[in-house]
């Protein structure tokens, strides 16, 4: 006569691990998308018909130099967003043509926001088994941003120089007296930037009392 056995076993429901760091659903880190979406938004409604910028009947080679200047000041106040955006698209094809500096760049950026910027004060870096104090992380970003930079440097820097001759060969051949320039479109030259970094405060305010 045989003796049936059944072995025990138990199931385990194992969760799985989430797709995204801890750090991607911070307050901080999602105060800052939200308002960076808002500045991008609120500056490109700023934008000034493309037709405007290439309009041939309003370029004319300027008198002296500082015709040329003033043209330049005047078309940059007015085309602030449309320079803007040829100075990041400049950028860009010039990083899409070198993919390594890209990724690099890409990664250096990931580090600095979800292992500093957002990361909780309760999710220590842990890196090899080893725990990374807030000054040795900052230490070690600081250390490859260094070098990212020495890596990368020349070729944002050639880059940003071809952009910037753009933008000064079209401002001082483009006639801005067909142009509406006013007080407030003179001052708010700047308004982007004053906007980014509204928001980059903001989201590192909310950092700080997520730190604490």
């Amino acid at each position: 006569m045989s003796s049936t056995y059944t072995l025990p076993f138990s199931t385990t429901t194992t969760t799985p691990a989430p797709l995204l760091p801890p750090s991607f659903a911070t307050p901080a880190f999602t105060t800052f998308l939200t308002r960076l979406h808002t500045t991008l938004q609120t500056a490109f409604s700023q934008r000034r018909p493309w037709y405007e910028l290439i309009d041939k009947t309003s370029f004319s080679r300027p008198l002296s130099i500082p015709n040329a200047s003033s043209r330049i000041r005047k078309n940059i106040s007015y085309f602030r967003i449309n320079y803007l955006t040829i100075l990041s698209s400049i950028l860009a094809f010039s990083l899409l043509s070198h993919p390594f500096s890209l990724f690099i760049l890409l990664s250096l950026l990931a580090a600095w926001l979800f292992l500093y910027l957002f990361r909780p004060s309760d999710h220590p870096v842990i890196i090899l088994g080893r725990v990374y104090s807030d000054r040795e992380t900052l230490g070690v970003l600081i250390t490859a941003s260094l070098i990212v930079i020495f890596v990368t440097g020349s070729l944002i820097m050639t880059s940003m120089l071809v952009g910037v001759g753009v933008v000064c060969v079209h401002g001082a051949f483009r006639v801005p007296e067909d142009l509406f320039l006013d007080e407030q479109g003179s001052a708010g030259g700047t308004g982007m930037f004053s906007m980014l970094s509204g928001a980059a405060t903001s989201a590192a305010v909310a950092a700080g009392s997520n730190m604490v």
